[in-house]
């Protein structure tokens, strides 16, 4: 069975108080609770992380090449800046879908830049929580 993980950076935690009109009111359980169910659909496994501090992100990273065959990843503003966890997405050589709930290009100029981009196997933004259900569906087809 192919086992993927979904990793949430800083603020993801406060999904359902921060922002709503952005990022919606659904909370962070919630989402983590409807990505299991499909990606169970999918005779897959998921596991969850989240954390506001780079390193643990990176040693998530490095940690998962080693049971995971796919990573969903919500890298938050460190998706404009982090050459560091772009490195350790470059180095796992394991598929990395990045993905974010808001479309980037449609808000400030900055968020239209994702240094991890290139790195990673797609990008997919601006769906909503639909972003995240998009990546598992790809995950269980490469």
């Amino acid at each position: 069975m192919k086992k993927i993980l979904v990793i949430n950076g800083p603020n993801l935690n406060l999904l359902g108080e921060r922002e709503p009109g952005v990022y919606g009111s659904s909370n962070i359980e919630e989402l983590s609770r409807n990505i299991k169910e499909r990606a169970e659909a999918l005779s897959m496994e998921c596991d969850f992380f989240q954390s506001n501090h780079e390193g643990a992100i990176i040693d998530r990273l490095h940690e998962a090449r080693k049971e995971y065959s796919g990573v969903i990843l919500n890298a938050g503003a460190y998706t404009h800046y982090s050459y560091a966890i772009r490195d350790a997405i470059s180095a796992i050589k394991i598929p990395v879908i990045e993905v974010h709930i808001s479309n980037v290009h449609a808000r400030e100029e900055f968020r239209s830049n994702s240094v991890i981009a290139p790195v990673c196997s797609g990008t997919i933004a601006g769906f909503g929580f639909m972003s995240y259900y998009l990546a598992v569906q790809a995950l269980a087809e490469m």
